[in-house]
């Protein structure tokens, strides 16, 4: 299981802006593509594609994070994204 920590300030931007909830709507999607093509793979190999979909949904996901999703895509494990409000 995954966890993000967002200030309480940026809070209301990320479920406000629509331009943002676009971009996670298309990171969700990209992970779930990547769920379905790359189980079984490295997770060398899924890292890159992570990192990508990340930085084009202005998601700040540490390197921690996306190798924590990878192994989840590899292993075919359930991934779960906890948001913790500072």
């Amino acid at each position: 299981m995954g966890e993000i920590s967002v200030s309480s300030t940026a809070l209301g931007r990320l479920f406000t802006d629509s331009t943002g909830a676009r971009a996670r709507r298309r990171y969700r999607e990209a992970f779930a593509e990547l769920v379905g093509a790359y189980r079984g793979k490295p997770v060398l190999e899924i890292l890159p594609l992570l990192r990508r979909a990340a930085d084009e949904a202005l998601l700040g996901f540490t390197e921690a994070d996306l190798r924590e999703q990878a192994e989840a895509i590899r292993s075919g494990a359930r991934y779960v994204l906890r948001v913790r409000v500072m």
